[in-house]
């Protein structure tokens, strides 16, 4: 459990970049959209740093909207800095995910 955190928080950023790329969400259902594509494990403590370090860096902005079920609700929508940031880290991702995916299915180099 504790070494699925640590590599879970190299990747987080762009998880919930890629969540908000697909349309302005608001944090809980940020992180009911996480649960649904396998990642339960995220909790609102770990969410709201995250979307306000994405925030400050420029890569999310925040946009309160009335909500018809209660107060408003700050929506967070990707920012074009975001777009490029999300692309990019996209990039690495496929070009570490692949080679370590297949080292690890075999077990080893042969």
């Amino acid at each position: 459990m504790a070494s699925r955190s640590q590599l879970l928080k190299g990747v987080l950023d762009a998880c919930v970049m890629a969540v908000v790329e697909a349309e302005p969400v608001y944090g809980y259902e940020l992180s009911q959209k996480l649960q649904q594509i396998g990642l339960p494990d995220i909790s609102d403590g770990t969410i709201y740093p995250v979307l306000l370090r994405l925030q400050k860096n420029g890569f999310i902005k925040g946009e309160m909207r009335p909500s018809a079920s209660g107060p408003n609700r700050k929506y967070y929508f990707l920012t074009d800095n975001g777009k490029e940031e999300l692309e990019e880290i996209s990039e690495e991702w496929r070009q570490i995910a692949a080679p370590v995916s297949e080292l690890l299915k075999r077990g080893g180099i042969q």
